[in-house]
């Protein structure tokens, strides 16, 4: 199951810093025509695998393919959408439905896997994405072929992009359980880093590195890599909370996590009010401040804890998540030369990736250790405070076995691992709340900058 999801996100983190040199070969309307495609096949071809490698290979190409749309929506924006209304609106809509889209997974997946089975999971991709493939080809617009591109460009830089970022991920994935330290992550660390500067050295990388000396770009993939760090950890985090502390099925877990959508979509009009009249900068600094309140207000989980527990935490994420994307979208994509925006986009993109994935595996490690840490303090208060590992265990002081009661400790073992698991899961939520005021200094750091002005002021100077 690991390698099958993670087989994804490698090919995915690979493609997205490649869609804006693949777009201006293909231009958006066969790239993203052909993209679609291949997701839409891909899709099939995982639903009727026969075997691990066969499905870990479709999922290869569903990750490819899919890491060049996610880009390529944010360049869309820019790149079809005059600056002022139209484009804030483009950018709410294109930032609330890649957040959105994380949020309903696990209802939709859950009350398909309960009701249906696995394969529909895949299946599901098959309407909308042949819908989109129409649509593309009647609304995208035509432009001339550039395969001469590839006759220069520098295949080298592309592997060692490829060999650097799944390097990346596979030693992120393998951490958590293997520890930071072990030989085995450390060389996936120092091969990574090592095509990190052999890119560099490059003197024609096939990927636009170069783009992050843009004051605004720079900042924006700081603050993106925390986004992705803050919102892909709270994603991963409440399931596995109600999975494994409370027990509950997907579907109901999907049921939980659709608070913050809905949140969602009811604070996606007024932020592109607030847009057209506040600065982006403060936008994303009360964003991510709102986020890591809801954070915080996770931290403080018991075993007894369930959905009201976490239903206003998300609420408050819900209302913080749309200014935390949106503003930071805009000021670092809004003036960048228009040839320059699919490039700039896939680093945007790939920061936020990359931040997920590093936040996960922080989230795994600090739960792997932490747990059998809180585990045995719990056991050591059994001896010296009943009551209080009775309220931790969320059970009543009566039903607390004594000491000498082997079969009773027994029996509450399970109590005490899933009250160790709670308190490890509750540092989570303070690491990553932390993690979320991070974006204050950078923000500050970043001083003014124009692309941030408000959208009224900005219509009304001319583009860099």
């Amino acid at each position: 199951m690991s390698w099958v999801q993670t087989s994804y996100l490698i090919a995915e983190v690979i493609a997205i810093p490649l869609t804006g040199l693949l777009m201006r070969v293909f231009t958006m309307r066969w790239l993203s025509i052909t993209a679609l495609t291949i997701f839409t096949l891909a899709s099939i071809g995982c639903a009727y695998s026969h075997g691990f490698v066969d499905l870990l290979a479709f999922r290869l190409l569903q990750g490819f393919s899919g890491g060049l749309l996610i880009p390529m929506v944010f360049s869309a924006i820019f790149l079809l959408f005059p600056v002022g209304f139209e484009q804030t609106t483009a950018t709410t809509m294109g930032g609330f439905l890649a957040v959105l889209a994380p949020t309903l997974g696990p209802l939709i997946g859950g009350w398909l896997t309960e009701n249906y089975s696995w394969h529909w999971l895949f299946l599901i991709n098959v309407v909308p994405g042949i819908v989109a493939v129409v649509v593309g080809l009647v609304t995208l617009p035509r432009g001339p072929l550039r395969l001469h591109e590839l006759k220069s460009l520098d295949w080298f830089s592309l592997v060692l992009l490829a060999v650097g970022l799944a390097a990346l991920l596979i030693g992120l994935k393998d951490a958590p359980s293997l520890g930071w330290f072990s030989i085995r992550v450390m060389f996936w660390f120092a091969l990574s880093i090592a095509c990190a500067f052999g890119m560099w050295s490059r003197p024609n990388p096939a990927v636009m590195f170069h783009l992050l000396k843009e004051r605004s770009l720079g900042f924006g993939c700081i603050l993106s890599f925390l986004a992705g760090f803050v919102l892909y950890g709270s994603v991963y985090l409440v399931p596995v909370f109600m999975a494994f502390v409370r027990s509950h099925t997907p579907l109901e877990i999907g049921e939980c996590t659709l608070v913050i959508g809905i949140t969602q979509l009811l604070a996606a009009v007024p932020s592109v009010q607030v847009d057209r009249f506040f600065n982006a900068r403060w936008l994303s600094m009360i964003g991510f401040v709102v986020f890591g309140a809801g954070l915080f207000m996770n931290a403080g989980l018991t075993v007894s804890s369930d959905y009201d527990a976490l239903y206003w935490p998300q609420v408050v994420r819900g209302l913080g998540v749309t200014l935390c994307l949106l503003p930071a979208i805009r000021f670092a994509l809004a003036l960048m030369p228009l040839d320059k925006i699919g490039d700039a986009s896939g680093l945007f993109n790939v920061s936020r990736n990359i931040g997920g994935a590093i936040g996960i595996a922080l989230i795994d490690t600090v739960m792997f250790s932490r747990r059998p840490i809180y585990v045995d303090s719990i056991s050591e208060l059994m001896k010296t405070d009943m009551a209080q590992a009775a309220k931790l265990l969320g059970i009543s002081l009566k039903d607390m076995p004594s000491l000498d009661d082997a079969m009773g400790m027994i029996s509450i073992q399970e109590s005490v691992q899933q009250a160790g698991l709670t308190l490890a899961i509750n540092d989570c939520w303070l690491l990553m709340g932390v993690v979320s005021l991070l974006a204050i200094p950078v923000i500050l750091l970043l001083g003014p900058v124009r692309s941030a002005l408000p959208v009224k002021q900005l219509n009304r100077r001319p583009a860099q």
